[in-house]
């Protein structure tokens, strides 16, 4: 099952529609929305400032979510895909964003909406992205504006890890 658990007074609040992976971390001042999907190794820490992810968003497996203390907080959009092991550090994302694999989001960036973060990028903090864009590097910078079927991969991923989270929710049972 499943580790959620306060921290201090602040309780992490969970819609029931949501999955979460038997080894996730759900700790202090975290939100999730509507069928927001929290896979395996994840960790959502709001020990030190807020974290709040939007309707049917995926943080896959291993990614971190944090922030640091009176600097920033954690937010995330709906219908987002969040690959495996991103850190999103006090960061943030728009809607429909596609975060790639092993990506580095750093304190008070802010991702417009349907942007593609590639895989490996390293945003630098405080980093403002136009929504639509395409990012990679390290440090990641914007490549171009996305092209239609590049736009539709944070939303066609959201889709997909949702129809997949309510096979793994009937496995639990």
């Amino acid at each position: 099952m499943a580790l959620i658990r306060a921290y201090k007074t602040l309780t992490p609040r969970i819609h029931e529609s949501c999955f979460l992976a038997d080894t996730c971390v759900v700790i202090g001042d975290v939100e999730l929305g509507d069928e927001v999907n929290v896979w395996y190794g994840a960790v959502l820490r709001g020990d030190c400032g807020r974290i709040r992810i939007g309707a049917r968003t995926n943080i896959q497996d291993l990614t971190m979510v944090h922030m640091t203390t009176g600097i920033s907080h954690t937010e995330i959009g709906q219908d987002v895909t969040v690959g495996h092991n991103v850190v999103i550090h006090g960061a943030r994302v728009g809607d429909r964003v596609l975060v790639g694999m092993g990506s580095v989001i750093l304190d008070n960036v802010e991702i417009g909406d349907d942007c593609l973060i590639a895989a490996g990028s390293v945003v630098p903090p405080r980093t403002k992205i136009p929504p639509r864009s395409l990012v990679r590097g390290s440090p990641a910078k914007v490549i171009r504006e996305v092209t239609p079927d590049e736009a539709l991969l944070g939303i066609n991923g959201a889709v997909s890890y949702r129809e997949l989270a309510r096979e793994h929710r009937r496995q639990q049972g």
